[in-house]
C-alpha cells in the first residue's frame, strides 16, 4: 500500500476550477476517475488523515501512486469528460453499470431508401430509430404483427427485398395486405416513407390524434357509401386498440418520461428503468451492478443517467427523468440532458400523485430484481461449493465449513437486548435450526452491550452443546466413534428429532469486528472448546476478522465466499431485528394495557393477533376493538382510553443500526421468522452457568 503523502500535489499547484481528475497506480493504470466543481477542494479531501476517509476511499488512495487532472469551462463539460475517461480507462474503483442482458428493440431503419421495421439487439446505430427496449422479442413481433395491418411497411431483409423486385412478385405479406410491397412498385418511395412516419408517430405516443383521424375517415367513407373502405378503416382502428391494450396507461396526462429506481446493499446495486411515452410504458430494462466505491445513491443515479443517455439521439431523451434521489450536480446534469434533447428536460424526484406511485412500483421491481439475483446466485450448487472452498482458504481452515452459525445482536439503547442465531448448511439456510435469545446484559454504552451480549449468547449456546454431548457420553475419554457431531448421538431418543444444540458448527461468524470476535472466542475458551474457528464480518469495508489476528482478511470483492458470508450476516441481522420488533411491540402493548380491568394475558394476546402492532391498535375504534373475541364494549372503551393516555411523543431509535423502530413494527407471520420453536428461545438466568 502506498502512502498518499508521497504523491500529494504541491500546495497551490491544483487549480480552483471545475475539472476531471484521475488516480493512477504504480504501473500507470487509471484506477479511479472523478469530477469536481473545485479541483483544489476535492483533491484536498483525498489527502486528509486516512482514518477520516471512507473504507473504499482509503483503499483507493493507498492503491494509487499518482493523480492527474484536466480543467474544463463548465460542469456540463466535466460530466462528459468524466464519462469519456471511464469508458476509455475502465477504472476498477468506479461503479460500472454493465447490462447483463441484450434487450431487444423495435427498430426502424430511417436512413434506408425503403425503411424497414425489425427487431434489433446490441449497440445502437446511426440512422435507426428505436422503440423500447422490450423484455422479450416475441412481444415486439406480436405488436408488430397487429400494427402491420394499419401500417404496411417493409419488414423483409435486403436480400428478400431485392429478389422480389427482380422476379416482380411480392412476398406473402404483400399478398395478405401486411406490406405495401414497395419492392414491386405498389407504392412509391415517398408513399412508403409516409407509412413509416405514421408508424413512428404512433409508436412515439401520438396515438390519440392518429386514431381520431382514422375514425373521421371511417365516418366520411360511410357517409359516402364507401362501405368496404369504411369496414377496412374500422378493422384498422380495432387493430390499433388491441395494440394499445397490451400497454398499460400509467400516467393519464400523456407524459413522456423515464422512471429510474435502484435497490442496493453493501456490494451490489439493482437498476430498473421504465420508459413511459404518451403515458404508457413502452419499454423496461434492468440489471445488477457491482459497487466498487463509496458512491452514495445520488452519485449512482448521476452515473447511470450519463451512461443511459450518452449515446442517445434527441428522440431518445424524454421530457422528464424521474429519479429516487437528486444527484449533487443535478443542475449540470439537467443542462446536459437539455443539450442532448434540444429542448428543456426536467430532472426531479416526484413527491405525490401518479408519478410518485409509479416510481414506487419501479423501486419494488428493483428490490425484487436484487432479491432474485441473490437467490439465483445462492441456489447454484457449483457456486456454493466454490464459496465454501474460498472461505476455507481465506480463513486457513482444515476443512470447508459445511455448517456455519452466525450471531447478531439487536437492542434499543441498551434495553430489550435480543440476539439471533442463524444456521447455513452447504451454503443454504437451515431455518429449522434458527434460534432467538433474550439477553439480560446491561451496559453504559452500545459497544459494551454488543460485546457482552455476544459473550453471553455464545456461552449459553455452547454450554448447552457440551451438556447435550455429555449426556451421550461423547465427552468421555473413549468416545464412541459413531457419536460424531451430526451423527446418531445428535438425535433425541425420546422424540426421534435432532437435539437443539447437539451439532458443532464448522465456523462461527459474528456480526462485527475485533471486539465482537474476541468476545466470542473468549466464551469458547472459558468452556474449553478449541476446535471451532471464529470469524467476524465487519460492515462498511466488509472485512473478515479472525480471532487473535491484528489485521483483517481482505477477500476479493468478486469472491463467492465473501458473498456467502455477507448473505449469512444479513440473514442474522434480519432475524434479530424481526424478533426485537415483535418483543418490543408485545411489551409495549402489555405495559400500556396492564392496568385495564378485565384484560388478562389471553385477551392481550388476542388484541396483538388481531391488530399486529401498537400503532394499528391505537388507530382502531371502540367498535373495532369490541369485535375481538372475548372483549366487550366496556372493556373496549377502557382499552382505547388507556392507549390514548399512553401515546408516546417521539419514535425510538435502535442505536445499533440507526433504524427508527416505530410502533408499526408488526408481529411477523413469515415462516422464516417463526421457524425457531418457542422452546428454542433461551432466557438468561434460567441456568446457573449463565444458560
Amino acid at each position: 500500500m502506498a502512502d498518499p503523502a508521497t504523491y500529494r500535489p504541491a500546495p497551490g499547484s491544483v487549480p480552483d476550477q471545475p475539472g476531471v481528475y484521475r488516480f493512477l497506480d504504480a504501473k500507470g493504470r487509471v484506477i479511479y476517475v472523478g469530477k469536481a466543481k473545485s479541483l483544489r477542494s476535492r483533491l484536498g479531501s483525498y489527502f486528509q488523515d486516512l482514518s477520516a476517509l471512507l473504507p473504499r476511499t482509503q483503499a483507493m488512495v493507498q492503491s494509487a501512486a499518482k493523480v492527474e487532472w484536466t480543467t474544463v469551462k463548465t460542469e456540463v463539460e466535466s460530466l462528459q469528460l468524466e464519462y469519456t475517461w471511464i469508458k476509455e480507462f475502465d477504472p476498477r474503483f468506479n461503479v460500472k453499470y454493465r447490462d447483463d442482458k441484450s434487450y431487444p428493440w423495435l427498430a426502424v431503419t430511417i436512413s434506408d431508401d425503403y425503411p424497414r421495421l425489425q427487431v434489433m439487439r446490441g449497440a445502437k446505430k446511426k440512422g435507426v430509430r428505436y422503440f423500447g427496449p422490450y423484455s422479450h422479442a416475441w412481444a415486439i413481433r406480436e405488436t408488430l404483427d397487429i400494427l402491420l395491418r394499419v401500417f404496411p411497411a417493409r419488414t423483409c431483409s435486403s436480400g428478400v427485398f431485392k429478389r422480389a423486385g427482380q422476379v416482380g412478385r411480392p412476398c406473402l405479406l404483400g399478398y395478405i395486405g401486411k406490406c405495401s410491397a414497395p419492392c414491386v412498385g405498389r407504392v412509391t418511395q415517398e408513399e412508403h416513407h409516409d407509412i413509416v412516419e405514421d408508424f413512428c408517430d404512433f409508436m412515439a405516443g401520438h396515438t390519440a390524434a392518429y386514431m381520431k383521424r382514422i375514425e373521421r375517415e371511417m365516418r366520411e367513407a360511410s357517409s359516402q357509401l364507401e362501405f368496404e373502405r369504411a369496414a377496412r378503416l374500422r378493422d384498422d382502428l380495432k387493430a390499433m386498440e388491441r395494440a394499445l391494450e397490451k400497454v398499460a396507461v400509467v400516467l393519464p396526462d400523456g407524459t413522456d418520461a423515464d422512471v429510474i429506481a435502484l435497490a442496493e446493499d453493501q456490494l451490489e446495486a439493482a437498476v430498473q428503468v421504465f420508459h413511459v411515452r404518451g403515458g404508457r410504458i413502452r419499454g423496461q430494462r434492468g440489471w445488477v451492478a457491482d459497487k466498487t466505491d463509496d458512491a452514495d445513491t445520488g452519485e449512482l443515479v448521476e452515473r447511470l443517467i450519463i451512461q443511459l443517455y450518452d449515446s442517445e439521439t434527441s428522440d431518445g431523451v424524454p421530457r422528464e427523468v424521474l429519479v429516487p434521489v437528486l444527484p449533487q450536480d443535478s443542475d449540470a446534469l439537467q443542462d446536459w440532458l437539455t443539450e442532448k434533447r434540444g429542448s428543456n428536460v426536467s430532472l426531479r424526484v416526484p413527491q405525490r400523485g401518479d408519478k410518485r406511485s409509479l416510481i414506487e412500483t419501479v423501486e419494488r421491481n428493483a428490490t425484487q430484481s436484487l432479491a432474485l439475483h441473490k437467490t439465483k446466485r445462492a441456489s447454484d450448487l457449483t457456486t456454493r461449493s466454490v464459496a465454501l472452498q474460498e472461505i476455507q482458504d481465506a480463513l486457513e481452515l482444515d476443512e470447508a465449513p459445511l455448517r456455519i452459525e452466525c450471531y447478531d445482536v439487536s437492542n434499543l439503547q441498551g434495553t430489550d437486548v435480543v440476539a439471533s442465531m442463524v444456521v447455513f448448511e452447504d451454503g443454504l439456510p437451515r431455518k429449522s435450526d434458527y434460534r432467538r435469545f433474550i439477553v439480560k446484559i446491561r451496559g453504559t454504552n452500545e459497544s459494551a452491550n454488543d460485546v457482552g451480549a455476544i459473550h453471553e449468547v455464545l456461552s449459553r449456546r455452547f454450554a448447552r452443546f457440551l451438556d447435550e454431548r455429555a449426556e451421550t457420553g461423547e465427552l468421555d475419554n473413549e468416545p464412541d466413534e459413531s457419536a460424531t457431531p451430526g451423527g446418531p448421538s445428535a438425535i433425541d431418543p425420546d422424540t426421534g428429532r435432532p437435539k437443539k444444540f447437539a451439532y458443532a458448527p464448522g465456523l462461527i461468524v459474528v456480526d462485527g469486528g475485533p471486539p465482537q470476535v474476541a468476545a466470542a472466542q473468549r466464551a469458547l475458551d472459558e468452556l474449553g472448546i478449541d476446535d471451532i474457528p471464529v470469524a467476524g464480518l465487519a460492515k462498511r469495508l466488509e472485512e473478515v476478522w479472525k480471532a487473535g489476528e491484528e489485521d483483517p482478511v481482505i477477500m476479493p470483492r468478486t469472491s463467492e465466499g465473501l458473498y456467502l458470508l455477507q448473505r449469512i450476516r444479513d440473514e442474522a441481522h434480519r432475524f434479530a431485528i424481526t424478533f426485537h420488533r415483535q418483543k418490543r411491540s408485545k411489551s409495549m402493548i402489555e405495559s400500556i394495557l396492564d392496568g385495564v380491568a378485565g384484560l388478562g394475558e389471553t385477551r392481550r394476546k388476542a388484541l396483538l393477533r388481531r391488530f399486529g402492532s401498537l400503532k394499528r391498535l391505537r388507530s382502531a375504534t371502540i367498535e373495532e376493538v369490541a369485535e375481538v373475541p372475548g372483549i366487550g364494549r366496556r372493556t373496549a372503551e377502557a382499552v382505547v382510553a388507556a392507549l390514548l393516555a399512553g401515546a408516546p411523543s417521539a419514535p425510538a431509535i435502535n442505536t445499533a443500526t440507526g433504524e427508527i423502530l416505530d410502533d408499526d413494527s408488526e408481529v411477523s407471520t413469515d415462516p422464516a421468522d417463526l421457524s425457531a420453536p418457542s422452546e428454542g428461545i433461551m432466557r438468561a438466568g434460567s441456568r446457573s452457568n449463565g444458560e
